[in-house]
């Protein structure tokens, strides 16, 4: 019983601490500000995971012009993202930020992570997202760049300049995030990851070492980190002490970084409250 208590007082200071995050003004739609369209996708075969299915989606802001190549933004864990709803509501985020011009006209791609269909009738369907999301190297980074970007150009001119291509994620989407410019920074120049899971689900405590060793020359990205003092202490590791861990070591090799250390807990609350500072933060001086 006592153990049980324990618990539930852990589980309850949690759900308080995320509880002082709520969505701010850049989160809310405004009637007389340009909204952009969303559109989705399904990719029904894949070359680097063969076997998944998943759906796809591109958010193209009302300020596009088809003669001038836009930014984009791609987010793994894409769906959650997309609602408008939901806790980062980026559609609604994205319409009010490039109307204020407090980021460039940018498009969002929301990719979600495959699935395995069943092969039989009352089976399951299998997630393919740990595999896809918590694994090092750059097999994602290269499903990213030659299955699903190529899809999106088919509809919306981007640019070729990686200070103009950025990366976001939750949890295991956030060291994705992370992984794909980290593999990938001559095509991806920022990065937001909230909640990364920055620990041993299947190697990603290594970032911190690997990081150090980038000094003197880091690669060309600039990474916007968050967490919480209430994230998750399991069998895979600490996820407040890895990301602090991360940022140190971004500190320490003299990346372009920001880190912000809440209370909150694994969840998107936090991230989503400030995900409009995020956006300026990273795309502060562009252009310039």
């Amino acid at each position: 019983m006592r153990i049980f208590a324990i618990l539930l007082a852990s589980a309850s200071l949690c759900i308080a601490a995320d509880s002082d995050y709520q969505p701010g003004p850049d989160s809310q739609a405004k009637p007389d500000v340009p909204k952009g369209e969303v559109r989705t996708f399904t990719l029904a075969e894949s070359k680097a995971f063969p076997g998944t299915t998943r759906e796809w989606s591109l958010y193209v802001p009302k300020q596009y012009d088809a003669a001038k190549p836009a930014c984009a933004m791609v987010f793994l864990d894409g769906p959650g993202f997309a609602k408008v709803d939901g806790q980062f509501r980026v559609p609604v985020v994205f319409d009010n930020l490039i109307a204020k011009k407090e980021m460039p006209v940018t498009v969002a791609i929301f990719i979600a992570p495959g699935t395995v269909p069943a092969a039989e009738p009352a089976a399951k369907s299998r997630s393919n997202r740990s595999f896809e999301y918590d694994s090092l190297g750059a097999l994602n980074a290269q499903f990213v760049i030659e299955e699903i970007i190529p899809l999106a150009r088919q509809h919306v001119k981007l640019t070729d300049d990686p200070a103009g291509w950025a990366t976001c994620g939750l949890s295991s989407s956030g060291i994705a995030a992370f992984t794909l410019a980290w593999e990938k920074p001559e095509k991806f120049g920022k990065v937001v990851s909230f909640i990364g899971s920055f620990t041993n689900i299947r190697g990603g405590y290594v970032y911190p070492g690997l990081i150090r060793k980038s000094k003197p020359t880091p690669k060309p990205i600039r990474v916007f980190l968050q967490d919480g003092s209430n994230d998750l202490d399991n069998l895979h590791g600490n996820w407040p002490l890895s990301n602090q861990e991360m940022a140190a070591a971004l500190k320490f090799a003299g990346y372009d970084y920001k880190f912000e250390f809440g209370t909150g807990g694994h969840s998107g609350r936090h991230g989503g409250a400030i995900l409009p500072d995020a956006l300026r933060w990273l795309w502060r001086d562009f252009p310039k």
